[in-house]
């Protein structure tokens, strides 16, 4: 049976479509950064982190800087963790810098995404907090994903129930 809302769905396409064609193109440009990041020095990485602050000093936005920040840590992650963004991370992490809700399943990588918005918004020096649900994830996702923080030249620590005020405050 003919139904002309299949007809019109087919030319016109949903806003969950729209906005993954928009972050799609952002993606593209992550993605062409990526063989000049291959070529850095380990050093060059804290450096790379000065030089977005410095950026962003001097007026231009976070969005502006994205894409080479986020291909920045895909690199990091490859050298510190052997762990490389996949497209569909990529994707989370712009979601999540711009406010959205990303869901993704068990195994998926929501920890390897996560420090992707982390680190961009982190270059505002402002402090960036990533809650999860539980003491043992808030531990072990600091110590793990801070092997990447730490090469960028960022710092990391976590919050625990048990800690007093002098623990919360040390850094990894």
């Amino acid at each position: 049976m003919f139904n002309p809302l299949n007809l019109i769905t087919k030319f016109i396409k949903s806003s969950n479509q729209k906005e993954l064609d928009r972050i799609g193109k952002i993606v593209e440009k992550i993605n062409s950064y990526e063989e000049d990041f291959k070529n850095l020095n380990d050093d060059d990485f804290p450096k790379k982190t000065t030089e977005f602050k410095n950026q962003l000093k001097d007026g231009k936005t976070l969005d502006e800087l994205l894409p080479q920040a986020f291909a920045l840590v895909r690199e990091a992650a490859k050298r510190t963790r052997n762990e490389r963004h996949f497209n569909v991370q990529l994707i989370g992490g712009v979601a999540l810098h711009q406010g959205k809700i990303a869901e993704m399943r068990t195994g998926e990588g929501k920890t390897l995404t996560i420090t992707l918005a982390a680190y961009l918004n982190a270059l505002s020096e402002k402090g960036v907090h990533i809650v999860t649900v539980n003491d043992y994830l808030a531990k072990r996702d600091s110590i793990e994903m801070g092997e990447i923080y730490n090469f960028l030249g960022v710092t990391s620590g976590f919050i625990n129930n048990y800690q007093d005020d002098e623990e919360r405050k040390k850094k990894l």
